[in-house]
């Protein structure tokens, strides 16, 4: 039992709007099919990855040195203590060969995309849904399939003012959706108030909106927002400087009460210890968002929930970024707080296996052996044209 071939494909997923500090006209990502020699109904095991939005394709970095990597291993070194699965650590392991410590930028997604299929690939072989596989291995035993996700949007777009920002959001809404989040910080202090002042007229009981500055304040800017935010009851107020800067969030906890989120752009579970350490993130209200698709990997998130445990955090303030259905089956298998969604926006790699709808702000996976990707007509078409 062995890899056979890993291949990459860059893939566009680009749209015409912006948050505060980049557009997505050119957003693109890598799409990885790890095709196995273990044959399931007449056709090879394919695990299948991709990287989540914000940090374009890694075809380069795939290609020149993770993948030849995997390739050129010994396949036993690559099984699992019975032989007859692969083993994601020690793959991990052999694709961080010669690879020093730090620096935890493209290669870290480049990596995290491989390390996505290969789990499907595990999960497939094994014949159970990811998050059973992690429930056992890692988890109580226990998943939960029903998972807490909310719809993230709201971004600048040239093509509609404050109706149309409504009309998204409403429409969020009545898919079943009980948290929305929007846009901060590309326009003004006051622009952005009366953005976020029309869109919380429309929420009704027990529904809630989340803010999202994508780290463009510096601090004083960041203190301005905090200031004017605590007069609305936002779920959370979401990076609001540098994702490297702790000192600004730790100085943004001292001002502001309610729940900050943060994380999405932190790469390993050095960078996520440092923002415990030093960040001022609460375990009471805050939430974390590190993407596992951007981060090494699951083989790296498990280490992060490991690090959350020992500085008395609980998986359940974890919410990742992304709105893919890794972090999906993470999240029903390992326990984590819910997941993010992107309704309308990078299709097909969001969103959900066909005929999942989402009731009072949860959704319930189907046991889909692996990711659960082959569930989503429109992405395991490109995902099966790629492994051929």
């Amino acid at each position: 039992m062995k890899i056979v071939d890993i291949r990459e494909s860059t893939r566009p997923i680009c749209s015409d709007i912006r948050n505060a500090y980049i557009d997505f006209t050119k957003m693109t990502l890598s799409l990885v099919a790890v095709v196995t020699d273990v044959i399931r109904d007449g056709k090879p095991v394919v695990g299948y990855g991709f990287n989540s939005n914000g940090r374009y394709g890694q075809g380069g970095l795939i290609r020149d040195r993770f993948r030849p990597r995997v390739l050129e291993a010994d396949p036993a070194s690559l099984r699992d203590d019975t032989g007859e699965n692969l083993d994601p650590h020690k793959i991990w392991q052999r694709m961080m060969i010669n690879e020093k410590p730090g620096g935890h930028g493209e290669r870290s997604v480049a990596v995290g995309t491989m390390d996505m299929a290969v789990w499907d690939a595990v999960a497939k072989i094994a014949d159970k849904p990811l998050y059973q596989l992690l429930a056992e291995r890692h988890g109580n035993g226990r998943a939960d399939p029903r998972v807490f996700v909310y719809a993230a949007g709201g971004y600048y777009d040239p093509r509609k003012g404050l109706d149309g920002l409504r009309a998204e959001m409403t429409g969020y809404l009545e898919r079943g959706y009980s948290v929305v989040k929007m846009k901060i910080g590309g326009a003004t202090l006051a622009q952005d108030c009366e953005r976020i002042e029309s869109v919380l007229k429309i929420l009704g009981p027990g529904q809630q909106l989340a803010v999202d500055a994508n780290g463009r304040f510096d601090l004083e800017t960041a203190v301005d927002y905090a200031r004017a935010l605590s007069a609305y009851p936002l779920f959370w107020y979401e990076e609001a400087g540098d994702p490297l800067d702790y000192a600004l969030q730790a100085k943004l906890a001292e001002v502001y009460e309610g729940p900050m989120a943060t994380g999405e752009n932190l790469f390993s579970m050095q960078d996520a210890r440092n923002l415990i350490r030093y960040g001022g993130m609460r375990p009471d209200r805050d939430w974390l968002q590190f993407d596992c698709a951007l981060s090494y990997g699951l083989v790296e998130y498990l280490r992060t929930l490991d690090m959350l445990k020992e500085y008395g955090w609980s998986a359940s303030r974890c919410i990742p970024h992304g709105g893919h259905q890794m972090s999906l089956a993470i999240a029903a298998g390992l326990g984590l707080g819910g997941n993010e969604s992107y309704p309308d926006l990078f299709q097909p790699y969001g969103g959900f296996p066909d005929g999942v709808r989402v009731r009072d702000g949860y959704v319930d996976l189907p046991a889909l052996p692996g990711i659960g990707f082959e569930g989503k007509a429109d992405l395991i078409s490109e995902m099966r044209a790629l492994a051929g």
